[in-house]
């Protein structure tokens, strides 16, 4: 069967590592890559690339586009990474994230219906993450059952198309997956994210804000052993099923920020703690058992390893740094 897959956001971060990935890995497929190329999406992230696959500038929100794109390239696949992604971005202007993440998910379910139909076999993979659940306590794990209360408007735009994209499955009968994942460090990423962000003031030596006392918790999974996750879960996913994507590498935010400047031979006295971000969850940590135990999928890359590899990236690539 010929794959002819819509990547959707796919010069981004997560997106254009999977690209990079999944082309590699399935040269007979053909990618028709989908980006609004926003302040967040670099071509550049394609280098290497591009020449193999068709790349197409426009609006996920764009109805007669996305329909155009779905009819004229024969699409049997979608993978869905678009999204207005920064928390501090969506509490200044959180219309937009409304209109990418909800409207722009809509958009493409939609056409994915009217062309393909209902009931069709043809999978959409619908990338999200874990903080549409909420926060959590010093214990426990998000799973696939935990009740969805985002508290940021990132985060409620997520678990809006969450929810459309449940609701495509359950009553159009299509073929489904939701993926919510930790977050996500490595290559290729914007430098308004905390790693990258952090790694440009250091070698700035201008101080490095942390919100509040630096002690929430994220869940930390390498970009890499994100991309294989979804690569089995678009291939081997069971219809209509969500799967949470987790690294179990549980850091307070201040340890990331301390690591960075050990491994630059940076002062610790840069650190500057600052009024905490509004709505700040305080611990992510998701239970990766279903995709363990259906999909065989376990993360490969040891923190200790994938940060000091990614540290060093962006010391060899500075053109990703805010410098």
């Amino acid at each position: 069967m010929s794959r002819n897959i819509l990547i959707t956001g796919a010069a981004g971060f997560i997106g254009s590592n999977f690209v990079h990935y999944f082309k590699n890995k399935y040269p007979e497929y053909n990618l028709i890559i989908l980006d609004k190329l926003t302040y967040a999406g670099n071509l550049h992230n394609l280098d290497g690339i591009i020449d193999k696959i068709k790349f197409i500038q426009g609006d996920i929100c764009d109805f007669e586009l996305v329909t155009r794109i779905f009819k004229e390239y024969d699409i049997n696949g979608v993978i869905h990474f678009a999204a207005e992604s920064h928390v501090d971005n969506s509490i200044k202007t959180p219309f937009i994230f409304t209109q990418t993440n909800v409207i722009g998910t809509h958009t493409l379910l939609e056409t994915a219906k009217q062309v393909w139909g209902e009931g069709s076999d043809n999978k959409f993979v619908h990338i999200s993450t874990d903080e549409v659940y909420g926060t959590l306590g010093e214990e426990g794990y998000f799973t696939e059952t935990t009740l969805i209360k985002p508290n940021s408007p990132y985060s409620a735009s997520k678990a809006s198309s969450d929810l459309i994209a449940r609701a495509y499955f359950e009553t159009f009968k299509m073929n489904i997956n939701i993926t919510n994942c930790s977050n996500n460090y490595g290559a290729y990423q914007h430098h308004e994210k905390l790693i990258p962000h952090m790694i440009s003031l250091a070698l700035r030596n201008e101080k490095l804000p942390v919100y509040g006392n630096g002690k929430n918790i994220r869940d930390w999974l390498y970009v890499e052993d994100h991309c294989k996750a979804i690569d089995l879960v678009f291939h081997n996913g069971v219809r209509g099923e969500r799967y949470n994507i987790g690294g179990h590498n549980e850091k307070r935010n201040i340890e990331i920020v301390k690591l960075i400047l050990k491994h630059l031979d940076k002062s610790e006295d840069l650190i500057e703690y600052v009024t905490d971000r509004k709505g700040h969850d305080y611990r992510y940590a998701i239970d990766p058992t279903k995709i363990r135990e259906q999909l065989g999928w376990k993360p490969e890359t040891k923190f200790e390893d994938g940060i000091i590899k990614t540290i060093d990236w962006y010391l060899k690539h500075k053109e990703y740094l805010d410098m």
